[in-house]
C-alpha cells in the first residue's frame, strides 16, 4: 500500500477524498467525510482559541486533558452532538468480551420548573462509571465488586452514532477497576505504544535525531476480510445465529476451485451494500479505501488507509459494527467469523503494522542516505530478534477456538510463527551476518554506505501468501489475526516485543558510546549478533507444506496448533517479566486475560457442541425418518402394484439412509457423554465425527426434507 514512508501512507484527508471521488464519483464526498465525528477541523468553530490550542496539543502529542478546559470541551462537545440530532452520550470502551461496550444517558435535567436543560459537563466526559461486576474480568473482580471506571481517551476523537430515531454522542475510553488494573484492550495498547515510542526515541537519540517534545508511533492499516449471505438463509440456520458458523454442511460440487469468484465483477446487490457500507464509514472518518471480492464464493475484502496505531484499532471496532448493521438493511448479514464454511476458504484480517520514529519517517523503509538505511536495518533486526525471542506470545495473540479452524487450512498460515523477507532482503541480512558485504541481487538498490553495510533492495520484493508474518515493503504484515478479533491484542504484543528487542540494543549501544566505541562498528556487530541467533526465524519458501514443519521443528521453532497449547504461554514467567518489565501488563493483568480467553475457548467449544446436539435431535434425525418413511411406503406401493419388480436399488437406498441415520445417532450419543467434561480437545473431536455423518445424509435427503439451507444457496443465491 505504501510508496513510500508510512507517514506518507497516512495521506492528507483532501487527497483521500479527491482520489475517492474520482472513483466513485459521489458529490461532495469532502462534506461527506468526518461528517460524524468531533474532529480538530470541527473543535476550531465550537471552542475558544485557547481551547483548542490545548486539546489539540493533546491529541496530536498524547496526554490528558487539561481540567481547565474540560468543561468547555464537553460544552461545545454537546452542542455539535445536538446538533447532529443526538440526545444521548456514552462512554464507548472495549472489554474483554472482544466487542465494544456502552452504557447511555441523555443530555436531559430537570430545570426545577417542570422542563429540562440539556447539560453535559467536564467531569461527565472525562470520567464515567459504568457497572464492572458483569464483564469478564478474570478474577481482577469479584461480582459484588461492581465499581468500575471509564475515562476519556482525547486522542481517539468522539463520535456520533446515528439510529433509526435519533443519534447517541460516543466517546472512545479506556475501562478499568476500582484500583486501577486495566478491564480492557485500550488501556494495555497505549500503554504498549508508550513503552515502544520511548525505546524508539532511545534509537533516534543515539543516531543523533532529535527527540526533544516528540514522539514515535506504530500505523496499521487492517485489511477485513468476510462473507455475506442472503438474510433468509440465516435465519433458517441455527447454528450461525448462534455461533457464527456452520456446524454442519456438504461441500458444493464447486466453490472456489475455479478461482472465478477472486476479484471478479462484483454482484450489484453486494456492491450496493459496500457503497453504503463506505459512505457510513467515511461519514466516520473511517478511511475505507479498497473493496473487492475475496477467494470464496460469498466472500468480500475492505480495506483501510493506514492511520495512527490507536485510531486504527478503534476504526476496525467501529467497522465491524456498521458493516452488521449495512447489512442488515440490504436483507444480508455479514459474517465475521473466521471459518463460517468449511472446505473453502476462512476469514482473517491482515495486520500491516508499521513505525513511524520522531523523525516523521518510516523506519521500515529504507531511506535516500546511509543514516535512514541504518535505521532501517536496526528496525528490520529488531522485529527478528523480536518475532524469534516471543513467537509463542505472538501466536498466543491470535489464538481463538474460531482461529484454530483457520490457522493452517491451506487458506492461513500455520501456527508456526516464520518471517518472509524477500530473496533480496535475505541476501543483505545474510551478508550482514558473513560481516559486512556490500554487494547486492540485481534489482532496485541504495547503497547503505555506513563503514561495511551493505546496498539495499527498493521495493524489489515479492509476496508470500502461505507466510504469517511477511515484509512487504515498508511495513510487516501479520497474516494470522483472525477476520473477527480486535486488532489490539496483536498489537499490543507487537509493540511490547519489538520495544523489549530495542531496549538490548539501545542498551548495548548505549554503553558502547560511553566506553567511546566506533558507534557504526557497534551497530554492525549488534545486528550481526542478532542475525547469527535469530535467524532461524526466517523463512522465505512454502508454509503449507510437510517439509516446513519438519525443518520449522528441526529449528526448533514453536508449533503451538490450539488454542488451549498458545494460550499456556502467557503462563510463562518470561512473558510475565516482558510485560511487567514495560509497565504494559502488570502479572495480575496478564494472569487475568489467561484466564478470560481460556474460559472464551472452553465456554465456544461447549456451546457449538450443545448448538450441534440440539439441530441433529430436533432437525436433523427428524428428517432423516421422515425420508425412511417415504422410502419404506414407496417400496411398499411399488412392490404391491408390481410383484415382479422388488425395487433392489430403491431398498439399497432405504439400507444406507438406515444406516447413516443409525451412525449419526450414535456419534450424537457419543457427543453427548463428553460435551459436560473438561477435555475440549474430546469434545471437538466428536464434533468433527457427527458432522462428518450428518453431511453425508445431506447427501443422500432430498433437499425438500433437508431442514437446512445448503451451502450452495448459502453461498451462490445473492
Amino acid at each position: 500500500m505504501a510508496k513510500s514512508a508510512a507517514v506518507s501512507e497516512i495521506q492528507s484527508m483532501e487527497g483521500i477524498m479527491n482520489e475517492l471521488s474520482d472513483v466513485t464519483g459521489v458529490q461532495n464526498i469532502t462534506d461527506l467525510y468526518g461528517r460524524n465525528v468531533f474532529s480538530l477541523k470541527v473543535m476550531r468553530n465550537y471552542l475558544s482559541e485557547k481551547a483548542y490550542k490545548s486539546l489539540s496539543t493533546t491529541i496530536k502529542e498524547g496526554g490528558r486533558l487539561n481540567p481547565e478546559i474540560a468543561d468547555e470541551v464537553a460544552d461545545a462537545m454537546k452542542n455539535w452532538a445536538i446538533s447532529k440530532g443526538a440526545t444521548h452520550f456514552t462512554h464507548w470502551f472495549q472489554p474483554l468480551t472482544g466487542a465494544t461496550a456502552e452504557k447511555h444517558d441523555s443530555f436531559i435535567e430537570p430545570d426545577g420548573e417542570g422542563g429540562v436543560v440539556l447539560k453535559f459537563s467536564g467531569k461527565e466526559l472525562i470520567q464515567g462509571e459504568p457497572d464492572a461486576s458483569s464483564f469478564p474480568s478474570g478474577g481482577l473482580r469479584a461480582t459484588f465488586e461492581a465499581r468500575g471506571y471509564t475515562a476519556w481517551d482525547p486522542t481517539s476523537p468522539a463520535f456520533i452514532k446515528e439510529g433509526l430515531q435519533g443519534a447517541t454522542l460516543c466517546i472512545p475510553t479506556i475501562f478499568c477497576g476500582w484500583n486501577g488494573e486495566a478491564l480492557d484492550k485500550k488501556t494495555p495498547l497505549l500503554r504498549s505504544m508508550k513503552a515502544l515510542s520511548k525505546q524508539i526515541c532511545r534509537l533516534a537519540d543515539l543516531f543523533a535525531i532529535d527527540i526533544q517534545g516528540k514522539r514515535a508511533y506504530a500505523t496499521l492499516g487492517g485489511e477485513q476480510e468476510y462473507f455475506l449471505i442472503d438474510r433468509k438463509f440465516y435465519l433458517k440456520r441455527i447454528d450461525l445465529i448462534q455461533t457464527g458458523r456452520t456446524l454442519f454442511g456438504k461441500e458444493p460440487a464447486k466453490h472456489q476451485q475455479m478461482a472465478d469468484h477472486y476479484f471478479g465483477a462484483i454482484k450489484s446487490r453486494v456492491l450496493a451494500y459496500m457503497e453504503d457500507l463506505d459512505r457510513e464509514l467515511w461519514k466516520l472518518g473511517i478511511p475505507a479505501k479498497t473493496r473487492h471480492n475475496e477467494v470464496s464464493p460469498a466472500q468480500f475484502e475492505i480495506a483501510p488507509v493506514f492511520e495512527e496505531l490507536n485510531l486504527a484499532v478503534d476504526h476496525d471496532m467501529m467497522r465491524m459494527e456498521v458493516m452488521r448493521q449495512v447489512a442488515e438493511r440490504h436483507g444480508l448479514v455479514c459474517l465475521l467469523h473466521e471459518k463460517p464454511f468449511a472446505g473453502v476458504n476462512g476469514s482473517g484480517k491482515h495486520n500491516n503494522w508499521a513505525i513511524v520514529g520522531p523523525d516523521g519517517k518510516n523506519w521500515l523503509y529504507p531511506g535516500k542516505d546511509p543514516h535512514d538505511n541504518a535505521k532501517f536495518l536496526t528496525m528490520l533486526c529488531a522485529v527478528i530478534k523480536a518475532v524469534d525471542t516471543y513467537a509463542g506470545v505472538l501466536r498466543a495473540s491470535v489464538a481463538s477456538a474460531a482461529n484454530d479452524h483457520r490457522l493452517g487450512s491451506h487458506e492461513a498460515p500455520p501456527a508456526i510463527i516464520s518471517i518472509f523477507l524477500g530473496d533480496q532482503l535475505t541476501d543483505v541480512i545474510e551478508q550482514i551476518e558473513k560481516g559486512g558485504a556490500k554487494s547486492s541481487k540485481q534489482g532496485g538498490t541504495i547503497e547503505i554506505g555506513v563503514n561495511s553495510l551493505p546496498t539495499l533492495p527498493r521495493d524489489a520484493t515479492d509476496r508470500n501468501r502461505t507466510s504469517p508474518f511477511a515484509f512487504t515493503g515498508a511495513k510487516f504484515e501479520f497474516r494470522a489475526v483472525g477476520s473477527g478479533m480486535s486488532v489490539a491484542g496483536p498489537n499490543i504484543v507487537l509493540n511490547t516485543i519489538v520495544a523489549d528487542a530495542l531496549d538490548e540494543i539501545c542498551t548495548k549501544l548505549e554503553a558502547d558510546v560511553k566506553a567511546k566505541k566506533d558507534f557504526n562498528e557497534s551497530l554492525q556487530k549488534i545486528l550481526q549478533g542478532i542475525i547469527k541467533k535469530h535467524k532461524r526465524v526466517l523463512f522465505n519458501g512454502d508454509n503449507y507444506t510437510e517439509a516446513w514443519l519438519a525443518e520449522a521443528k528441526k529449528r526448533g521453532l514453536p508449533n503451538l496448533i490450539t488454542t488451549p497449547e498458545a494460550l499456556s504461554v502467557l503462563e510463562e514467567e518470561s512473558t510475565i517479566k516482558l510485560f511487567e518489565k514495560h509497565g504494559v501488563l502488570s502479572k495480575r493483568e496478564l494472569n487475568s486475560r489467561y484466564e478470560v480467553y481460556s474460559e472464551t475457548y472452553e465456554a465456544t467449544i461447549k456451546y457449538e457442541a450443545n448448538c450441534a446436539i440440539n439441530i441433529v435431535k430436533t432437525m436433523i434425525i427428524p428428517a432423516c425418518l421422515k425420508y425412511q418413511e417415504e422410502l419404506s411406503e414407496t417400496i411398499k406401493t411399488v412392490e404391491n402394484v408390481s410383484k415382479t419388480n422388488k425395487t433392489k436399488m430403491t431398498r439399497e437406498l432405504l439400507k444406507n439412509v438406515c444406516q447413516e441415520t443409525d451412525r449419526a445417532l450414535t456419534a450424537l450419543e457419543k457427543l453427548e457423554s463428553v460435551v459436560e467434561g473438561k477435555s475440549t480437545t474430546k469434545t471437538a473431536a466428536d464434533m468433527e465425527e457427527l458432522r462428518e455423518v450428518v453431511d453425508a445424509l445431506e447427501g443422500l435427503v432430498p433437499s425438500s426434507l433437508w431442514p437446512l439451507p445448503s451451502y450452495t444457496e448459502m453461498l451462490f443465491v445473492m
